[in-house]
């Protein structure tokens, strides 16, 4: 075990670390429009009963979305996203070895057709949940 400035223990490994902690923080604070939209139907299980953490640290990335259980990362592009198209494939493969599946929307339609994408993640949810259950 380690330990942190603040006498907080915590495992060698494990992602939430002090500086992740404070990264986190940083980045649910200074979302987008289209994060707060998404994270007011998904926090507190409210889509399909998962249970979805915000700015999740994996690895050396962070998950805009993240449902641990269903192995399931939902990542928001913004227009900034269309010139990094080759940094956000190292990044899904890298995430895809780690285990999960990954899901981008865009946060236009997130905020023009929050409907159509909450169909598609709770579509998404429930076939994870499937194949979590056949392994």
């Amino acid at each position: 075990m380690r330990q942190s400035r603040q006498g907080r223990e915590y495992m060698k490994g494990d992602p939430r670390t002090p500086t992740t902690r404070v990264r986190s923080r940083a980045l649910r604070h200074d979302g987008s429009d289209a994060e707060a939209v998404l994270w007011r139907h998904l926090r507190g299980r409210h889509l399909a009963s998962a249970k979805v953490r915000r700015q999740h640290p994996i690895g050396p990335y962070f998950a805009d979305f993240c449902c641990v259980e269903a192995g399931l990362i939902i990542e928001l592009d913004g227009g900034q996203h269309a010139d990094q198209a080759e940094r956000d494939a190292r990044r899904t493969a890298y995430l895809t070895e780690q285990g999960f599946r990954v899901i981008r929307f865009w946060n236009h339609d997130v905020i023009a057709r929050t409907n159509a994408v909450l169909d598609a993640i709770e579509a998404e949810l429930a076939r994870s949940v499937k194949v979590a259950r056949q392994r």
